[in-house]
């Protein structure tokens, strides 16, 4: 199952390392575009949720480092009422998917 990894940068520039243990991110989020810190959340968290389970269809256990990131994301949106994230770059790029 091809994994992948994304940047992005909060609102207050703080630039966050993330994973993804499966290309899915691309249905949710584009390179170099900013989303409401709320709509990102909600497109991430649906995103890494839908990874998790893909990893658990495959190999019968639900994928711990897409719960872990879920998290990372939670906390670090708590210090944000409003503002945008900016999904810098997400590797592999979409050209993976075909």
């Amino acid at each position: 199952m091809p994994e992948m990894t994304f940047q992005i940068r909060w609102p207050d520039g703080v630039v966050q390392e993330c994973y993804s243990p499966s290309l899915v991110m691309h249905d949710f989020l584009t390179d170099d575009t900013s989303y409401p810190v709320g709509e990102f959340m909600s497109r991430a968290v649906t995103a890494l949720t839908q990874a998790g389970e893909r990893v658990k269809a495959r190999y019968g256990m639900y994928c711990s480092s897409a719960a872990a990131q879920i998290e990372d994301l939670q906390q670090m949106q708590a210090r944000f009422r409003d503002g945008e994230v900016t999904v810098v770059r997400m590797t592999p790029g979409r050209e993976a998917l075909t």
